[in-house]
């Protein structure tokens, strides 16, 4: 997150006023990546609880967001801590192998981070304008080369080149422009 970006920072002190408008824009523009976190370690019928307990979380120690700090991963270590509740809660004296398989470094940060990453990036892409942005979610997503998004998009071939090239560029500024150590 910039703080620089007047609108980042009005998220953050909405935020942390305890703003509903706030976690609502926070749960649309989060809760499908973060249930998709959740889903790996507790499976599908415990991940909606995780992620409801997750948003609850936020809105309860809202006050305690630092604005300085990246909001998603701040989000994503709750999400991690209430799927590791989940899990210590099961009935099971030995937790399955295979639900914690992923907890790997330091626990499970890497994982964490990846997913707020992911969703970072997500997030950029739909402010992209919708010409660069159907072209890099055609390449990226779609596994599409440039010849054959130019045939689906019927557009000259240097079209396709030249909005992935500037859907790029702009992809980048606004990842760095949310980048609170950027």
């Amino acid at each position: 997150m910039n703080l620089s970006d007047p609108v980042e920072l009005a998220f953050s002190l909405r935020l942390a006023r305890r703003d509903e408008t706030a976690l609502e824009e926070a749960y649309e523009r989060y809760a499908p990546v973060v249930l998709a976190y959740v889903t790996r370690y507790v499976g599908r019928d415990e991940a909606e609880d995780v992620l409801q307990r997750t948003f609850l979380d936020v809105w309860r120690g809202a006050s305690r967001y630092d604005p300085s700090q990246r909001f998603a991963g701040w989000l994503f270590t709750i999400a991690h801590h209430r799927a590791i509740d989940a899990l210590r809660a099961r009935r099971h004296v030995v937790v399955d192998v295979d639900a914690i398989h992923d907890l790997v470094g330091e626990d499970g940060r890497e994982t964490m981070n990846r997913f707020a990453d992911a969703a970072d990036v997500r997030w950029a892409v739909a402010r992209l304008p919708e010409h660069e942005r159907t072209v890099l979610e055609m390449a990226y997503f779609h596994d599409l080369t440039q010849p054959e998004i130019a045939a689906h998009l019927r557009v000259p071939l240097g079209t396709v080149k030249a909005r992935a090239a500037r859907g790029t560029r702009r992809l980048g500024r606004i990842l760095s422009d949310a980048d609170p150590q950027g």
